[in-house]
């Protein structure tokens, strides 16, 4: 089992919308008990809130449920815990490589590099914007899904059914 982290600066927005986006996706291509997913953020702002209303409502209505997700904070055991630390900015990168213990042997990228239609690598935070920046993420995150997906089959991570 591949074990996935998605990681952004709160865990309310972003991170916790890359979890539930990736997990359907899994789920529609009949991968879903070949992963376990999870989601953080850097600070420790909003720990145990659920998600970015926002964010939940469009995400219900692309049918992904992230209702019973709430947010954490990243550890360093984490880097022990999952073989995949998917950022969705460089700020979260660097952040993340700060906290990374020596001799680390999870990977760590930013999220949209298996987006290859995206015209950045950061997933922008939708935060402090309107409804139209959480369609824009599930948009961006969706593609980014289906890209590490391919990504993981490709280089015999997994096994596609």
């Amino acid at each position: 089992m591949i074990s996935l982290l998605f990681v952004c600066l709160g865990n309310i927005c972003r991170s916790p919308t890359a979890e539930g986006v990736f997990r359907a996706t899994c789920q529609q291509r009949g991968l879903s008990g070949q992963f376990r997913i999870d989601s953080a953020g850097t600070a420790g702002w909003h720990v145990g809130k659920p998600p970015d209303t926002r964010g939940v409502a469009a995400a219900g209505r692309r049918g992904v449920d992230l209702s019973m997700l709430r947010a954490r904070q990243v550890e360093a055991g984490d880097f022990e815990n999952f073989d995949f630390i998917l950022a969705m900015d460089e700020s979260n990168i660097e952040d993340l490589s700060a906290l990374r213990p020596q001799g680390s042997s999870a990977h760590l990228h930013r999220f949209l590099e298996f987006n290859k239609s995206a015209n950045s690598l950061d997933v922008p935070d939708p935060y402090y914007g309107g409804d139209d920046g959480f369609e824009l993420v599930l948009d961006l995150i969706t593609q980014a899904s289906e890209g590490f997906l391919d990504h993981l089959i490709a280089t015999g991570y997994i096994e596609s059914n």
